[in-house]
């Protein structure tokens, strides 16, 4: 078998490692599940590999590409495992970790605890430094035995990491820079970085909390890094990882190592990028990704094959500002907690019961009726086993649960409370779908859902019926759908620069000099990645308000320079179409240009695999149940004698009416009555709605409800 023909994708979750392995010549794709070893994560990865290869019979030395997605960032930031940390600052600035803009995590609770800042206040160090950013007086440069008395301090008392961040150092970075190479030099065993290399723009606490979490996580990202690589030596890999990271895109090990603070919103970023290449080879460029777990559901809107962007995110009560996927969370899935509170009134999550001890029908001691427990009444779930028949359930364990949680106390019958479990349950993520769509201006009624995870596929159609959604895709491998993402991630950096102008008065050749520095430095990037020059493309964008406003929205902008007043009027135009669409007005005032941002990108090839398993030819026409239950479904009045199929024996091109109920080790699908549900080539089924079914209306979203 030749060489350099294979590309594996390698994601960490916290319960499980996922592994897919595409062989280009032929497009057939391995996969692999095992258990995650938290303690060193690379422990899993390593075994993953190895097994997967030898069940493939694919030799190390054929691997040309290894994505790898993991979470020790995030969950080394959320269970304070972090460096030990020291903070060099502006003098009279050490304290702005710990006042937060006094920000409170609840507004009316004053009492309500704020996460500890990550550098205690001895080890947040202030030095007689300042850059002046709107008066006409001289800088003053930080002195270099302040900042040896400082790291001699440091060094005393154990410190691993030191963040520096100065006052406007997006402005004047030499300050900052000068200082860390005294800090490398007098301190060269610490991880040491610059608010200026992290994030070079305006907002003092979000920059300096973005940096010194960095810090915090570098020496712990570092050496897990470390241990990665020299495990994918030891098994043979000639491919070096790449990182996945909050953007959607990958670097290189070595950046992943210097920047950790951008892989903390990597977790739900695979999948979104694994159902963004997906449903683009199906022909859908706007899509809503419905990831459902046990635990949470993400959602995320993408629009014309690109998921939008947020530029900050709180992890842990930390606020970190970078270009990261907008995904949001919400405590639903198929574990969430069914309760009735003393009024009266049925809850469902955000409480979950987890893997351990799980449902009430997993037999491992749950009492809680849960999700999963709805559907298991409602023979939506089989009634004896889940994976495919590797885990056996009871049903009546599920009964009971719902039966003393939720029927007896609200007098219901048993099917009437699973099925209001499963209403709650829908709302709540209705409500989700809802924030990043409608309320950003979006009509979810033009957008497909693409539904993975262990539970969307099961919860998805009831969903998209719900918000007058036309089409539902569900991959061929839903459960496994972050690591398949992980092959279609290009290599990808972003930079940003602050310059607060007016935009008249800063005229086209103003902002192209910024853009022309951005540029410099992202091309400067792409030589030091070794980026072939037909790989590369560079995005440009502009944050951007009117005078006045003290929060900016981002318009992008075509390739090339700005040449004239023409072109900025268009700038302006497009950033009064942008907040016409978020806010429902738009005056015609002076608007500002606030950060200038520049993505470097190396584009990929972009993967294509066939089905795997089963029949590959095209087969139109209804196939064959492999047998049938009785299912509830509200749309037929109650239950039904419902077809079951496995979904490795579905063929592309063929097609199921329903009420329906594909099976897969992963997960179950459910075809609703009135809908229709189509295998294509690529594997995938896509569901559909025959006209006027399902119950949204334009009035559904003028009222939010």
């Amino acid at each position: 078998m030749p060489s350099e023909n294979c590309l594996l994708g390698v994601d960490v979750g916290g319960t499980f490692t996922d592994l897919t392995l595409l062989r280009l010549p032929d497009g057939e794709v391995f996969h692999h599940k095992l258990p995650s070893t938290p303690a060193d994560s690379s422990e899993a990865v390593a075994a993953g590999i190895r097994e997967l290869l030898e069940a493939a019979a694919i030799p190390p030395s054929a691997i040309a590409y290894f994505g790898h997605g993991t979470t020790v960032a995030t969950n080394a930031l959320l269970e304070s495992r972090t460096a030990k940390t020291g903070l060099i600052t502006t003098e009279g600035f050490r304290d702005i970790i710990e006042i937060r803009r006094q920000r409170q995590p609840h507004n009316y609770d004053i009492r309500m605890p704020k996460p500890p800042p990550l550098v205690p206040r001895h080890l947040r160090r202030e030095v007689a430094e300042r850059t002046y950013l709107r008066e006409f007086r001289p800088s003053t440069a930080p002195g270099r035995k302040e900042v040896d008395a400082i790291l001699e301090d440091f060094r005393r008392e154990g410190v691993e990491a030191v963040a520096v961040c100065f006052l406007h150092s997006y402005e004047n970075p030499g300050h900052e820079e000068l200082a860390a190479s005294w800090v490398r030099e007098r301190f060269p065993e610490a991880f040491v970085c610059t608010s200026s290399e992290i994030l070079a723009e305006f907002r003092e606490y979000e920059r300096t909390s973005t940096t010194v979490i960095n810090a915090s996580l570098g020496p712990v990202m570092s050496q897990y890094l470390n241990r990665l690589e020299k495990r994918a030596e030891e098994l043979g890999l000639v491919a070096r990882p790449h990182i996945l990271q909050s953007n959607g895109g990958v670097i290189s090990a070595a950046e992943a190592g210097r920047r950790p603070v951008r892989l903390l919103a990597s977790g739900p970023a695979a999948g979104v990028i694994g159902a963004v290449h997906l449903s683009g080879q199906a022909g859908f460029e706007d899509v809503i990704t419905f990831d459902a777990g046990g635990t949470s559901t993400e959602v995320c809107l993408v629009e014309r094959g690109e998921p939008l962007l947020a530029q900050e995110k709180e992890v842990g009560g930390h606020p970190v500002r970078f270009p990261s996927i907008d995904v949001h969370s919400v405590g639903a899935g198929g574990g969430s907690i069914a309760r009735v509170d003393e009024g009266g009134f049925l809850h469902v999550g955000p409480e979950s019961a987890g893997a351990d001890p799980g449902p009430a029908c997993y037999g491992r001691g749950g009492a809680e009726a849960t999700v999963t427990d709805a559907n298991v009444v409602l023979g939506c779930l089989h009634p004896d086993h889940l994976l495919g028949g590797r885990m056996p359930i009871q049903a009546g364990l599920a009964r009971e649960a719902l039966e003393e949680k939720v029927a007896r106390p609200m007098g219901l019958s048993l099917e009437d409370a699973a099925l209001g479990v499963l209403t709650i349950l829908n709302e709540n993520l209705c409500k989700a779908i809802r924030v990043i769509s409608v309320e950003r201006g979006f009509d979810p009624r033009r957008f497909a859902l693409v539904a993975f995870g262990g539970a969307g596929p099961l919860l998805a159609a009831q969903l998209a019926g719900e918000l007058g959604l036309r089409t539902v895709l569900v991959p061929a491998a839903p459960g496994l759908l972050c690591a398949g993402g992980l092959l279609a991630a290009d290599i990808r950096r972003d930079f940003s620069l602050t310059r607060i102008m007016d935009l008249v008065e800063a005229g086209a050749n103003g902002l192209n000099d910024v853009f022309e520095k951005l540029e410099r430095d992202a091309l400067s990037w792409l030589d030091a990645e070794r980026i072939p020059r037909e790989q590369r493309a560079l995005l440009k964008g502009l944050d951007m308000r009117y005078l006045g406003q003290s929060h900016e929205l981002r318009v992008n902008l075509p390739e090339g320079a700005l040449k004239d007043g023409a072109d900025l009027a268009k700038l302006a135009d497009a950033f009064r179409a942008e907040h016409e669409k978020m806010y429902g007005y738009a005056p015609d005032s002076a608007v500002e240009v606030v950060t200038f941002r520049m993505s470097a990108l190396a584009r990929l090839p972009r993967p294509s695999w066939r089905v795997s398993g089963g029949a590959r030819s095209i087969s139109p026409g209804k196939p064959p149940p492999a047998g049938s239950r009785r299912a509830f479904f509200r749309e037929a009045g109650g239950f039904a004698d419902t077809p079951v199929y496995r979904r490795a024996d579905l063929p592309p091109g063929c097609i199921i009416d329903g009420p329906a109920i594909v099976e897969q080790i992963d997960t179950t699908t459910i075809v609703l009555p009135g809908q229709r549900a189509a295998s294509d080539k690529h594997g995938n089924l896509v569901l559909s709605f025959e006209e006027g079914a399902g119950r949204a209306s334009a009035d559904h979203f003028a009222d939010g409800a």
